[in-house]
């Protein structure tokens, strides 16, 4: 079992549907006209998508509804399977093989071992410069 709660307490309101068909717009405005970048011809198949979106969204947004319902719900469903395999593949690449270094380079790197031989656990500040003037200019 997971240590997580996966399920979603408050309620997710997409993005209206005016920006909706705008973002889809752009976004295929963006598929037609990025080959241009390299020297080849305008993708056209792009441009009616793109208008249309920019078309419903300028006359007529509620048409656009289902299709941002559905869009957000992906997006929630993405986010849940997404988001722990991250995590977890950060976790077990990155986080738990630098632990395992640290461990062997410095074992106790936070000085947490007691040692009751010592007079104070107190460490003596080694920075150059007046004490009394060290923390004058914070901000």
């Amino acid at each position: 079992m997971s240590h997580e709660m996966l399920d979603r307490q408050e309620p997710v309101s997409g993005s209206s549907d005016r920006s909706f068909g705008v973002v889809f717009c752009v976004v295929f405005l963006l598929i037609a006209f990025a080959p241009m970048l390299s020297g080849r011809p305008i993708r056209w198949w792009a441009l009616l998508p793109g208008g249309a979106f920019l078309l419903a969204a300028l006359v007529r947004p509620a048409l656009l509804s289902g299709l941002n319902r559905g869009w957000t719900k992906a997006g929630l469903l993405l986010n849940r399977l997404v988001s722990p395999v991250v995590l977890a593949i950060f976790y077990y690449a990155v986080l738990t093989p630098f632990a395992c270094v640290m461990r062997r380079v410095r074992p106790d790197a936070l000085r947490l071992s007691r040692e009751p031989a010592a007079g104070s656990y107190w460490i003596e500040s080694t920075t150059a410069g007046d004490a009394t003037q060290s923390m004058s200019n914070q901000f």
